[in-house]
């Protein structure tokens, strides 16, 4: 190899690392940004629920200006490149983040139900706005479902991406007060299984040894296990002693689902 080649081959590795070093610093930026928002907006309350103030979110501009460009900003990154854990939580911030903006553009609104997706031909269309495509990522027009249901889902093969994506509704998990996070990602998401699972809209003991669960184990049952006894089994994994000791003998019963928004002006059910 002669000295010319070994330059530019030096120079093409140096410019490659400066490019991902700022796109890195770019995106650090970005989610910094998104995660403020979350923090000044996303409020834990005693019931247990995160609610969000979307009346004070609407009223600034800036701040609704300020998630738009956060989404446009993760729309130019690589997602497909990225370590497992950035792409989950990479994921997990855009689909949060677009289910933001659907409600703060409706809102006030009773329900993200109440917001139909694109498509008249499309049954599903109607139940809610998770059909519309809503970003471009890496060429790709992606609706909150393509997000969910055919790239997280199916690619990270984890129960725990329930507990990380939000529908704005007092049934779902909580939306977090701050940015998912690649470094904490897993802390975290256990976290928020734990969080769900001992809140009675997760899991709640009835009589007879029978449990009321949140239909999101019904809806998405083999995410959690093949039957009735490995989604009980992945309760017991993150369930507190209270919750613990009534899942021995436990079956589960019905299930149900609160699609109030999560509103901080909303009273819960």
């Amino acid at each position: 190899m002669n000295r010319r080649t070994l330059l530019q081959l030096v120079g093409g590795v140096t410019f490659m690392a400066l490019a991902n070093a700022s796109s890195a610093s770019a995106a650090t930026g970005a989610d910094a940004a998104y995660d403020a928002l979350l923090r000044r907006y996303v409020m834990a309350q005693p019931d247990g629920v995160n609610r969000v103030d979307y009346a004070a979110w609407k009223a600034s501009k800036k701040d609704v200006d300020g998630l738009n460009g956060y989404i446009a900003s993760a729309a130019k990154l690589t997602p497909s490149k990225m370590p497992r854990n950035e792409a989950f939580a990479y994921r997990a911030n855009l689909y949060n983040a677009i289910t933001l903006k659907v409600i703060l553009d409706r809102f006030p609104v009773a329900s993200i139900r109440d917001i139909k997706s694109d498509g008249f031909l499309d049954p599903k269309a109607h139940l809610g706005p998770w059909r519309s495509k809503r970003v471009t990522v890496e060429g790709k027009s992606l609706s909150l479902d393509d997000i969910e249901h055919e790239t997280m889902r199916p690619t990270f093969k984890d129960p725990r991406v329930h507990y990380s994506v939000n529908c704005a509704s007092f049934g779902c998990p909580n939306l977090p007060a701050k940015a998912w996070d690649a470094a904490t990602l897993d802390a975290d998401l256990n976290a928020a299984a734990r969080d769900f699972i001992n809140h009675p809209r997760g899991v709640s003991a009835q009589a007879g040894g029978k449990l009321k669960v949140s239909s999101i184990y019904k809806w998405f049952r083999d995410d959690f296990g093949a039957d009735d006894a490995a989604v009980i089994a992945h309760f017991k994994k993150y369930a507190g002693p209270e919750l613990l000791a009534k899942l021995d003998k436990a079956t589960i019963g019905e299930d149900g689902y609160d699609w109030s928004l999560n509103s901080l002006a909303s009273k819960a059910k």
